[in-house]
């Protein structure tokens, strides 16, 4: 919505152990506008 999207498709998860007890989870989508 920041920069004017209609809706996000193509939506990617990533997960990854950056330390014990800690891990970062990443999100990806290519935002579209709609005419």
């Amino acid at each position: 919505q920041s920069i004017g999207a209609d809706a996000v498709i193509n939506i990617r998860y990533s997960t990854s152990a950056v330390m014990t007890g800690a891990a970062e989870m990443l999100a990806y989508g290519t935002a579209v506008k709609l005419k």
